[in-house]
């Protein structure tokens, strides 16, 4: 089932019409470097998106940075056209990391924000900064990236407990790659065609099925209401209903799953008292 959230559809409108909003005062930005995309949100005070820009990029892999000075260019070159665009210079920034990576590599993801001229006020793990933009006080958000399968349970509003496991959208590129006996690239251009779903969906069943069992380990012990799935791997129709079948329990996944941990983490930046 999905979930509709006006925010979250405003601020995919500014990512896909590259336009901006009025705003007032400093503005907060979230730096998503993923596997597959890197994505910049920027919200004012409020948490109202502002603008947005996304961009292919191969930044980082389960949570460690491959490519710093690249990512330092595409981060600096997203920044400097949404500055442009807004007419101010965007001084604040935090990022996100998939839980349980080292502290080296929460370093090195800061280092990326510093390099590209924003000063780091928070990193937060990514599918906490999920949950803040679904507005979820109890339940499990599944972040599934490029590279990880990573998880937030909740209870009461609080982040009980957070873990992730190395499969995700990358782990299906290679099996359609497998599948198909065609280069990485093409895989993924093959993958994420919409047109192409129901005749790719059977054959990457398998990975989605794995991920299901991966969330249903980190679920033992904890009584959750529902799950949600976000992350850009999660959009394919039937992705919900093989979660369903394995978890017996409610799965949801939000319109545009692929902005919501990027905007998450621009919620969570924090701008300085004055």
């Amino acid at each position: 089932m999905e979930l509709k959230n006006r925010t979250l559809s405003n601020f995919a409108e500014l990512v896909q019409t590259g336009e901006c909003k009025k705003f007032r005062g400093r503005l907060k930005v979230g730096v998503d470097l993923g596997t597959a995309n890197t994505v910049l949100a920027v919200v004012d005070r409020n948490n109202r998106p502002v603008a947005g820009a996304s961009a292919p990029s191969h930044a980082i892999r389960d949570g460690v940075i491959v490519n710093y000075y690249e990512s330092v260019q595409l981060v600096t070159k997203l920044k400097q056209e949404l500055e442009e665009k807004l007419g101010t210079e965007l001084l604040y920034g935090a990022a996100a990391i998939p839980p349980g990576v080292s502290e080296g590599s929460i370093k090195s993801i800061g280092y990326v924000l510093e390099g590209a001229g924003l000063e780091v006020t928070k990193i937060v793990d990514e599918p906490t900064a999920a949950a803040a933009v679904l507005k979820i006080t109890d339940g499990a958000v599944v972040d599934v990236g490029g590279g990880t399968t990573g998880i937030s349970i909740l209870k009461d509003g609080k982040v009980i407990y957070t873990d992730d496991e190395a499969t995700g959208g990358s782990h299906m590129t290679m099996t359609v790659a497998g599948h198909y006996k065609i280069p990485y690239e093409e895989a993924e251009v093959l993958k994420t065609t919409p047109e192409k779903e129901a005749e790719i969906f059977p054959v990457i069943k398998a990975t989605v099925e794995k991920m299901a069992v991966i969330t249903e380990k980190f679920l033992q012990g904890y009584q959750v209401p529902a799950v949600y799935v976000v992350g850009g791997s999660c959009m394919f129709r039937e992705f919900t209903t093989v979660f369903e079948k394995k978890l017996k329990l409610p799965v949801y996944r939000p319109v545009h799953p692929l902005l919501v941990t990027p905007l998450g983490i621009a919620y969570h930046c924090e701008l300085p008292k004055v």
